[in-house]
């Protein structure tokens, strides 16, 4: 197993770490707040054994890497990635074809935390990113999941070119967003499925273009050529929760 060690901030983010079982290792509190959801974050750890630090704002505006720790940072243990085998049997247990989003360069933490939260809602069974030129599950990507990153498996690979033809044998098809693709609306998006989206600037890479079956365009009428990305997984991922719906 592959582990990335990492902080939690925010109420909601270290609460919901708590309540998904993540082992704590330290949490620090906002001296003299004790107002109702720190006092269930500080209950709860407790109960856990973690050890609770009250600390000054400095101190806490010191160690925060996002800026927005509402008076509380845990320390967690570690991050366990899942393998992506880990993601295949979430769909087995749930009789489900494989619905997985696979990320090409996403260097932003931000849209890789709102598409974890999105993924998550949509019934997606985990995600794929690529060790290389990509972000990992930091403490903004974890915050800006809303907790999803609890529930979602996240899988880290060294070539997603390779882990697209080794998840092709199992019956699953690609497809990734590009604006010289198909109106999305016109592809036939159910069963096994693995939607591919690119980085910010640059998109999908060629080479990952060129191993998915579908290019999906979502249709756009404004002046500017693009969707943030997060934006472009929610649109296609709610697409395929429709066809998958009907």
């Amino acid at each position: 197993m592959r582990y990335e060690e990492y902080t939690i901030e925010g109420r909601n983010a270290v609460l919901e770490a708590i309540r998904a079982g993540k082992t704590i290792d330290r949490l620090f509190v906002l001296s003299g707040n004790q107002d109702g959801p720190i006092r269930t974050i500080t209950d709860k750890a407790k109960k856990m054994d973690t050890i609770i630090s009250y600390v000054n704002k400095e101190r806490l505006d010191q160690m925060s890497q996002t800026g927005k720790h509402q008076g509380v940072i845990a320390y967690a243990a570690a991050y366990e990635y899942a393998e992506v085998e880990d993601i295949l049997a979430a769909a087995r247990e749930k009789n489900e074809a494989p619905f997985i989003l696979l990320l090409d360069s996403i260097e932003d933490p931000h849209n890789l935390g709102a598409i974890i939260r999105t993924a998550h809602q949509a019934g997606a069974h985990g995600i794929i990113i690529p060790k290389r030129r990509a972000v990992g599950l930091t403490a903004t990507v974890a915050k800006t999941s809303a907790g999803a990153i609890n529930y979602l498996p996240v899988a880290k690979v060294t070539n997603l070119s390779v882990t697209i033809e080794e998840l092709k044998k199992e019956g699953m098809w690609f497809v990734c967003a590009d604006m010289d693709g198909e109106i999305m609306y016109k592809l036939d998006l159910k069963g096994p499925i693995g939607l591919v989206i690119g980085g910010e600037g640059e998109g999908v890479g060629r080479l990952i273009k060129e191993k998915c079956d579908f290019i999906a365009k979502i249709p756009m009428f404004g002046q500017v050529d693009s969707l943030n990305a997060s934006v472009a997984a929610g649109v296609l991922a709610y697409e395929i929760v429709r066809q998958r719906l009907n």
